[in-house]
């Protein structure tokens, strides 16, 4: 098969020949009597969740492990167990809580009561740490966009597109409309479709207050939170299956070229020896890949779904090893996960990871030649950032390939979920010595008018 030869193959072809070619899902397509696709024919979302729960295979890779996991206390990722104290402090970075609030009170004004109580959770509730990115429908909370009217579709997004940039909101909406182009390939929308994804409003709406909201299903988790005009947006997953559509009125549209041909132009800049501390692996897929370094769901991913008390050691290449146009590319790379972000948090994010620069981390898994699928991870005390090739799930793909990639940003010591911003905002303003995810139960302070919380007593910042 032309996508799996060894880079050395495909030295003498046309480079930008190669790089189409390896792009190139339609050989890989599905039948309809292929095991994965047959048995979720004819299923809807909760036929498909509840098939998915009673099926021993899921259940043993992730629903058992996941239980655990969301049973323990919030931490954070880090490097070794200990969370590093002291790195995130409370500064306004010019959220757009103006403009979130507004969204948010006219999708509540639309709700009937149901509808708003479905939606909405205590800001502590522990079900932030819920989403994951199959398109097994297991974890029912908040509301099914596919279940939501026209209008009310549109007052949800209106609340995504207010808290986002505009190419973060375009690459949510892309990676939605891809993954309806999959459900079409694969003869089910109503499992794999555009609105295949819930929305949830954690606490009260508040120009000052912390609230915040997530957005979940198949490739997509968005997770924010604002604290007085302060935001954090991670967890955040991206991925899609195949990464572009080819056909159809949407034919064109593309996601992860730049976050794909960034990472392997930076890879590439390294020097010989630089390029031996990055790689930490030459396969992807066997070779001299660890035994259990490759999970099967997750693939190389160590930051997925429930992992938010991880222990990642650094892997790679330090900062404080890159020559000063390096650091450049490297940031510039990091900004194109960073844009997702509005335009102050994304400054300020900008700003914060290039003060650990010196301390992250650059690795790689894989090939570096125009075909080759990889993987790499950018890792700093405050930002994680994964990118993968993954082999077929729903496309039949046996390895790792060009047109189906997830990536991954987190905060880890602590600030997924902007937890220790929120940690810090009760300390400020509550006097209350409350740690959020105790016990790994509710994320929560004990304070009996969370809900009510407007912190009008803060100073008003413009």
């Amino acid at each position: 098969m032309e996508l799996l030869l060894e880079n050395g193959d495909h030295a003498l072809k046309d480079r930008a020949d190669g790089m189409k070619k390896s792009k190139d899902f339609r050989p890989y397509i599905p039948t309809l009597d292929y095991p994965r696709v047959a048995a979720f024919q004819g299923r809807d979302a909760y036929q498909h969740g509840d098939a998915g729960l009673a099926n021993p295979i899921p259940q043993a890779l992730l629903f058992t492990p996941w239980e655990r996991l969301y049973n323990e206390p919030f931490k954070g990722i880090t490097t070794d167990g200990h969370v590093i104290p002291g790195l995130f402090e409370l500064a306004p970075n010019g959220a757009p809580v103006h403009l979130m609030v507004n969204a948010a009170t006219q999708l509540l004004h639309l709700l009937t009561p149901d509808q708003a109580s479905a939606l909405c959770m205590p800001l502590e509730a522990r079900e932030w740490r819920r989403w994951n990115n199959t398109e097994m429908y297991t974890y029912r909370y908040g509301l099914r966009l596919e279940e939501l009217s026209d209008g009310l579709k549109a007052a949800v997004l209106g609340v995504v597109q207010a808290s986002l940039s505009q190419s973060g909101f375009e690459k949510t909406r892309h990676v939605m409309q891809i993954n309806h182009f999959l459900g079409e390939l694969t003869g089910n929308t109503r499992v794999l479709g555009e609105w295949s994804y819930n929305f949830t409003l954690f606490g009260s709406p508040s120009l000052d207050g912390p609230w915040g909201w997530q957005l979940m299903g198949h490739h997509l988790a968005l997770n924010c939170m604002v604290v007085n005009q302060q935001m954090v947006l991670t967890p955040t997953f991206m991925g899609a299956e195949p990464t572009h559509i080819d056909r159809g009125p949407r034919a064109g549209l593309k996601v992860f070229e730049d976050e794909e041909l960034r990472g392997l132009a930076f890879m590439t800049s390294l020097s010989a020896s630089q390029r031996a501390q990055a790689i930490i692996y030459h396969a992807s897929v066997g070779g001299d890949l660890p035994e259990g370094r490759r999970h099967k769901a997750d693939q190389l991913h160590l930051g997925g779904a429930l992992q938010d008390n991880r222990i990642i050691p650094y892997e790679g290449l330090a900062g404080k090893d890159m020559t000063s146009s390096q650091r450049v590319q490297l940031l510039s790379l990091m900004e194109t996960y960073v844009a997702t972000l509005p335009e102050g948090p994304s400054k300020a994010r900008l700003e914060e990871v290039e003060r650990h620069l010196d301390e992250t981390h650059f690795c790689w898994i894989g090939g570096t030649g125009e075909d080759d699928t990889f993987y790499y991870r950018i890792q700093s005390p405050v930002v994680m950032i994964e990118f993968d090739h993954h082999s077929g799930v729903f496309l039949t793909n046996p390895l790792p390939a060009k047109f189906h990639i997830h990536t991954l940003v987190r905060t880890p010591n602590g600030n997924d979920y902007g937890l220790d911003l929120l940690r810090l905002h009760y300390l400020r303003d509550h006097h209350d010595s409350i740690r959020p995810g105790v016990a790994g139960g509710p994320i929560h302070h004990h304070h009996h008018h969370h809900h009510q919380v407007t912190d009008s007593t803060l100073p008003k910042k413009d």
